[in-house]
């Protein structure tokens, strides 16, 4: 081969270099279109609408400063996304701080995310965008005779477990071998109510405490943070304080509630009824039930807050004798009733 033929083979080798090394648009198989998402948490244990807590918070009284409230940053996340015109969701599972996500084939997309460390929260219907909703686990107590003639209908369950979640309505398609940046805000779907029991007289003869609160939400909404009509009746543990028993009980919030935070204007339902209960175990082994109507303070605190009610008495004559009851005994005969997931949970 002459040299003219040399520099003829090399020159056709070099042109023939891109098609080898390069990747067509058309014909690559390994396509991306990546959402670079980083997530924001927003750590509030209630929302104020007009209550004023953080404000005047007496920790002294309380027994903790108002940040010691705040949830913790969660664990892991489950994103779902869903593509334009489809069915299933896809499942990714992202760390805390975000990642890339690959959206695949083009199209529109929307996005969903809640934190996945969870014990009690039960997510159901995620392939109906509009549905999927997170509820939490049965539990029911042996008692509650008061609080159940005033709420008959209601599901007795565990105080949801800390839950945040974002939702991105419309991703714009984004082109091939391109990464958007995607902030994304995840914000609380569970708050807290400080639930104060003052005692006026018989402290000393009281053993154990727990109580309830009925009329609250069953579930909430994942895609806008609005709250389900359905009601529940919520169970928990209580510790002594000086004045009584203090309780920290999560929940979903009222029902029906459409979240300022989420692009909804607060709504004031004052036709509700909201019952707190609070059950004793004296130290003879007696029990015995209170009940109040909280629903005036429900009224301003649809998303956490603080309830107070006083004027608790347990008499000298109801703790007379010993039933030989052991104080140190856990349950009080209730038990929990672990809820399959409904519909379909990923």
């Amino acid at each position: 081969m002459n040299s003219k033929s040399l520099l003829r083979a090399f020159l056709a080798a070099i042109v023939m270099v891109p098609a080898f090394t390069s990747c067509r648009k058309e014909l690559c198989f390994n396509h991306f279109r990546n959402a670079a998402v980083a997530l924001e948490w927003e750590y509030e244990w209630e929302r104020d609408y007009g209550a004023g807590h953080a404000v005047g918070w007496d920790a002294d009284f309380h027994g903790f400063g108002y940040d010691a409230l705040r949830p913790e940053r969660p664990e892991g996340v489950t994103l779902l996304t869903y593509a334009l015109g489809g069915t299933e969701p896809s499942t990714s599972f992202l760390p805390v701080e975000g990642a890339d996500v690959n959206l695949g084939e083009g199209g529109e997309h929307s996005l969903l995310f809640f934190n996945n460390d969870t014990e009690y929260i039960v997510i159901s219907d995620i392939a109906s965008l509009p549905e999927a909703r997170a509820t939490t686990t049965s539990r029911s107590r042996s008692s509650l005779g008061l609080i159940k003639e005033k709420h008959p209908d209601e599901r007795t369950i565990n105080p949801p477990d800390v839950l945040f979640g974002s939702f991105v309505g419309k991703l714009p398609e984004i082109g091939l071998h391109e990464s958007a940046p995607l902030p994304v805000r995840m914000q609380p779907l569970v708050y807290t109510y400080v639930v104060h029991y003052e005692f006026e007289h018989g402290l000393e003869h009281v053993a154990l405490v727990r109580g309830a609160l009925a009329g609250m939400a069953e579930a909430v909404y994942l895609r806008d943070g609005v709250t389900s009509e359905e009601q529940a009746t919520i169970l928990y543990d209580c510790e002594f304080a000086g004045y009584g028993a203090v309780a920290k009980v999560r929940s979903f919030g009222v029902p029906g509630f459409p979240d300022e935070y989420y692009g909804r204007s607060a709504e004031s339902r004052a036709s509700r009824v909201y019952t707190l209960n609070l059950e004793v175990r004296l130290t003879n082994g007696a029990f015995k039930e209170f009940t109040f109507d909280v629903s005036d303070q429900m009224a301003g605190q649809p998303r956490g807050g603080v309830i107070t009610v006083s004027g608790i008495r347990v008499e000298d004559n109801e703790n007379l004798g010993d039933s030989g009851f052991d104080v140190t005994v856990d349950g009080w005969g209730e038990h929990v009733d672990i809820d399959l997931p409904v519909g379909n949970q990923k």
